[in-house]
């Protein structure tokens, strides 16, 4: 994997996971069923700074966004995995154009927004075609969950020979354990670094 550091910023991406509404707004689907976790909570605050620093090097902000798309009766179509494993999901969670579906404020405005419909946000979305529109080489990523949704991206990208890193303090999981653990596995598939380590990068970089 190349030096990071020799990575032109202007075709560079951060890439969030899942930073949306409805997993993190108090009223949102996941606030509303009493599913939160501190460290999922202080994430936006801890990326925007690198959002802005990024964007202001030419670089570009994506940020990917779990989508359930409603049926034509308004039910979600929604895996039975996900539905076993979140009873709560209901009629307007996730949809598209919901506020729930929607960027947090604090990470506004993203250059792009992807829908996803499953962990992995190179599955069956635009990224890839966004990036090579838009001439990006490298990720920057962080989100949520560590174990779900950021590290099936993370082995995808890895799949695809576009190399990352990985915001080890700008990602988090229900269970610190299990962010932990997962950071471990992903050693040998990405960079990792803090967001702060990332910020004083990007706010070097030539």
């Amino acid at each position: 994997m190349s030096d990071p550091t020799t990575w032109d910023m202007t075709r560079t991406a951060l890439l969030t996971i899942d930073l949306q509404n409805d997993f993190i707004h108090p009223e949102g689907a996941y606030g509303r069923a009493g599913q939160s976790a501190p460290a999922i909570a202080a994430l936006p605050d801890r990326i925007a700074p690198l959002a802005r620093a990024l964007q202001a090097r030419g670089g570009r902000y994506i940020s990917a966004q779990f989508t359930l798309v409603p049926d034509r009766d308004g039910e979600p179509l929604i895996a039975p995995h996900l539905k076993a494993l979140r009873p709560f999901l209901g009629k307007g969670d996730f949809a598209p154009g919901s506020f729930g579906h929607t960027l947090v404020d604090t990470l506004q405005p993203a250059d792009f927004v992807i829908e996803k419909v499953a962990y992995s946000a190179f599955y069956q979305t635009r990224l890839e075609y966004l990036m090579r529109a838009a001439g990006i080489d490298h990720l920057i990523v962080g989100g949520i969950v560590t174990n779900g949704g950021v590290a099936s991206t993370l082995r995808d990208a890895h799949l695809r020979n576009i190399e990352t890193v990985m915001l080890s303090d700008g990602c988090a999981a229900f269970k610190d354990e299990v962010h932990e653990a997962t950071l471990i596995s992903l050693g040998t598939v990405t960079h990792q670094m803090t967001c702060a380590e990332a910020l004083g990068w990007i706010g070097g970089a030539t």
